[in-house]
């Protein structure tokens, strides 16, 4: 009984290595792990993004969870505030995301419920609202310009780390 678990656990380990040089939330039908599904805030709709662009380890383990490793990590919320301010999100969030001409985004009473996780918070920011924010996702306000899935992470990180939630509950 023992050597069938090893072997059936050395089995999933050299599948999950020898994925054929995809990203670890690559689709069952590409062999990889299966990934998250992200749907629009807008209306709902299944939305794509390209697995490739979950590009670090952090991006990857996201697409596979839906948690957000950097929560927490002082030097990713560093450049998630820099990000934020880049961006100009400050200009209708706030400095700390509390809220100003556009909705708090620390929480307790989101605009969007799906904001209090961060893979609801993740769509907002890459597809944009029906409330006048637009999307932020890389190709979608240029076809070569916007923030890469990693970028977005590090910028909910800084705004968790005003906020008494982590989003990963």
């Amino acid at each position: 009984m023992r050597s069938l678990l090893l072997t059936t656990l050395l089995a999933a380990m050299l599948a999950a290595c020898n994925n054929g040089g995809q990203s670890a939330g690559a689709s069952a039908e590409g062999g990889g792990v299966k990934a998250i599904q992200f749907v629009t805030t807008q209306d709902g709709q299944p939305m794509e993004i390209d697995h490739k662009m979950f590009d670090t380890p952090a991006a990857k383990e996201f697409l596979a969870t839906g948690k957000n490793p950097y929560i927490g990590n002082e030097e990713a919320i560093k450049e998630g505030k820099k990000k934020f301010n880049l961006f100009s999100c400050v200009a209708c969030h706030g400095g700390h995301g509390e809220g100003a001409v556009g909705p708090g985004l620390i929480g307790e009473n989101f605009r969007y419920a799906k904001n209090a996780t961060n893979k609801g918070m993740f769509e907002t920011i890459w597809h944009g609202t029906n409330g006048g924010m637009g999307a932020k996702g890389f190709g979608l306000m240029a076809p070569d310009d916007g923030l890469k899935p990693d970028d977005v992470l590090k910028i909910i990180a800084f705004i968790r780390s005003h906020a008494k939630i982590t989003g990963n509950e």
